[in-house]
Parts: structure tokens; sequence; C-alpha cells
């Protein structure tokens, strides 16, 4: 399992890196998109949109599957990875370099409360 150890990690499998400008960058882990399969599309994120943790932020389809991605923490979306709309494949093959949405997060030290490197992988390796 490629499971960094600088990022911050949900139980539904986004990863969160905290960026310079004190917004959050959330992807999806390489667990998420082996399940997933083959990356056939990325979008619906509403850039300006204010969503509640937990709350539907974006979507990922593949051949196998949709899904959505959730806000790791409560926060405004400021941006959406548009490189994405023409290579939605760039999620299979560089999982961490690719982000979906950056949000503005409403607490940034909600971001610490989120599991580290190795608490993901004992959640990752159970499902």
């Amino acid at each position: 399992m490629n499971i960094p150890a600088n990022l911050r990690y949900t139980d539904t499998h986004e990863w969160i890196r905290k960026e310079d400008d004190g917004t959050i960058s959330v992807g999806i882990t390489d667990i998420a998109q082996d399940r997933l399969g083959d990356v056939v599309f990325v979008g619906d994120a509403k850039v300006g949109a204010t969503l509640a943790a937990g709350e539907a932020g974006a979507v990922v389809e593949s051949v196998k599957a949709a899904s959505d991605i959730y806000a790791p923490v409560a926060g405004e979306v400021v941006a959406f990875n548009e490189t994405l709309d023409a290579e939605p494949q760039r999620l299979n093959e560089q999982p961490y370099d690719a982000w979906i949405i950056r949000l503005r997060p409403a607490n940034v030290a909600d971001v610490d409360a989120l599991l580290d490197a190795a608490a993901y992988e004992a959640i990752a390796g159970e499902a």
C-alpha cells in the first residue's frame, strides 16, 4: 500500500494536504483508485460552495462505479483541478499528485484531527 506519511486521510479514502496559502487539497488514495478501476470522469465540484464535513464535494466515475468525494472538514470549495476534465486517468496514474478539489477550511485545526498514515493503513487493511 502506498500511504504517504505527510498527508492526512479519511475513512472514506480521501487524502488531505495542507497548502501554504491556508487551503487544503483533497484527492483519493491509491487504495481508492485501485478499487475504482479506470477513472473516466471527475467533476460536479461547485467552486464557491460551502460544505459541511462529510458532505459530497465532487464525484469520480470509473468503469466500475461512481463515487462521491467527501469534504474531510467543513469549508468552502475554492478550486477544482480542471486538468482532470481532460485527463481523469491521472487519478489512477498519480493519485497523490492529482488533487480533485481545494477547500478553505472553516477551522484548520480540524485537519489535524483526521487520520494519520498509520491510522489510515490500519483501517484500510480491514476494508
